[in-house]
């Protein structure tokens, strides 16, 4: 391990907090350790059974913590979404989305994440662009069975199997958010959109810019 040298009289100390059912940030807190250090030192060290009931209500109470921030988060969010997501705004997402993963060359995008895609799907169509438009296909690692991957991604996306022309293979296994492949969409005859889209980009870094320009010039700190 890197870091400061650990004594063996810490390398004790560590086990012996686990030993009475300290849980693992508790004893991080309490020698000064990383998360690294303690885990390492932890890892074969059985709570004994005096304390087994103390730790895991420690941990049952960390659960219940981090389920009671999620629902606050996820309840702010729904706030701040509202009912309704106006044109614009979803112009903006989908600036957002094209910004982090599209291709800068053409109206081209490739995603593992079905709701990624169908957000994006959906936006495009509020610049005018419809399905028939949109050119599908699916980039797959060797061991995802093919007919599967088409099946989820027509269903997912509402559209019809045979609308997935172009299918890739690649080498290599990939696991967990690439069970079903990469979806790629290309949109034909995408010039004006494709410009407006990029323009759109370019519009939100100069206001972004002018805005930082703005504050050093007028010595204002960063908000």
């Amino acid at each position: 391990m890197n870091g400061r040298p650990i004594s063996k009289k810490e390398i004790d100390t560590i086990k012996f907090l686990r030993q009475t059912g300290h849980s693992l940030p508790e004893i991080m807190a309490a020698t000064k350790r990383g998360s690294s250090t303690v885990h390492y030192h932890c890892k074969n060290v059985e709570v004994l059974p005096a304390y087994t009931s103390a730790l895991k209500i420690k941990q049952g109470g960390s659960r219940k913590r981090a389920t009671e921030a999620w629902s606050y988060a996820k309840d702010q969010a729904r706030k701040i979404v509202g009912d309704t997501i106006s044109r614009e705004q979803r112009l903006f997402l989908l600036a957002g989305i094209y910004w982090g993963e599209g291709n800068k060359a053409e109206l081209n995008l490739i995603n593992s994440d079905p709701g990624l895609i169908k957000t994006f799907i959906s936006c495009l169509h509020d610049l005018g662009i419809t399905n028939q438009q949109m050119k599908f296909g699916l980039r797959l690692h060797n061991g995802i069975d093919m007919e599967e991957a088409v099946n989820f991604w027509s269903k997912f996306l509402d559209i019809s199997p045979n609308e997935i022309k172009h299918l890739e293979r690649i080498d290599g296994k990939k696991k967990g958010k690439l069970k079903y492949g990469m979806c790629r969409i290309r949109v034909a005859k995408s010039a004006p959109y494709f410009k407006l889209l990029i323009s759109l980009i370019n519009s939100i870094k100069e206001h972004f810019h002018a805005a930082v320009v703005q504050r050093i010039e007028q010595g204002t700190p960063k908000p």
